[in-house]
């Protein structure tokens, strides 16, 4: 009885494991993260609508996932909020050509994971995706200065206030001003003064004095010696005529 009992404990697991092999094998581990989504990331901030629409518009946010599925250097985005795009002067955006809203959007990206601590030791000026940044046309200096870090462009200085997301791969920074790049906000070199204008010339006053001409000189000299010539003539003539006359007497 002992023995049939035992038996039977034994055959109905066993019986049981070949009806159902699934239920011994142990669950499967979850799948690989899918691709981060920069789209996904910044939607969940709720603050960076302008910057996405832009992202959008000039394909950049392509350039960014598929370095991110293709690279290992990683990114690192400075995103600015609404409040930051509304801060700039009315008709802004709308101003700058379709490759210049690329390049905006270009200089707000580094084509490398640079952590928090890594912004306070990185070498200046920062390489962005807008291109070159050692002749001028786009600068970029992250400092710290404490927990503080500062960005300058040339033309704004902004702040980091918040780290939205990171993970090893991609950063996005929150920060305080759009970056505006020299290359395309820089300030123009002021116009060139006007030549001060000539002096009018005072025609009522000759500017120099007309010398007299040799013909005036000349009227002058024989209006003036005329009559006395005349006058001596009359006295030679009264005179010759009396010694004649006294010549008969």
């Amino acid at each position: 009885m002992t023995k049939g009992y035992i038996a039977t404990l034994l055959i109905f697991p066993l019986i049981s494991l070949i009806l159902n092999p699934t239920s011994a094998q142990p669950a499967s581990a979850p799948g690989p993260a899918g691709p981060t989504n920069i789209t996904a990331i910044l939607e969940k901030g709720g603050q960076f609508t302008t910057l996405l629409r832009l992202m959008n518009s000039t394909q950049e946010v392509d350039q960014i996932n598929n370095q991110l599925n293709n690279s290992n250097s990683g990114v690192t985005i400075f995103a600015p909020t609404d409040n930051a795009f509304n801060s700039l002067p009315a008709g802004t955006l709308n101003s700058l050509t379709d490759q210049e809203k690329v390049s905006l959007i270009q200089f707000h990206v580094i084509p490398k994971y640079l952590s928090t601590s890594e912004l306070g030791t990185v070498s200046n000026p920062v390489a962005t995706q807008a291109g070159n940044s050692a002749n001028g046309e786009f600068p970029l200096n992250v400092t710290a200065s404490g927990q503080q870090v500062n960005i300058s462009t040339g033309v704004v200085n902004a702040t980091v206030d918040n780290t939205i997301h990171s993970d090893g791969q991609l950063v996005v920074y929150q920060v305080n001003q759009v970056l505006l790049p020299q290359s395309i906000f820089g300030a123009q070199s002021p116009a060139t003064a006007p030549a001060p204008a000539e002096a009018k010339k005072d025609k009522s006053k000759p500017t120099s004095e007309s010398p007299a001409s040799s013909d005036d000189v000349d009227t002058t000299s024989n209006s003036a010696t005329g009559p006395a010539i005349d006058q001596g003539m009359r006295v030679a003539f009264v005179g010759s005529f009396c010694l004649f006359a006294w010549g008969f007497l």
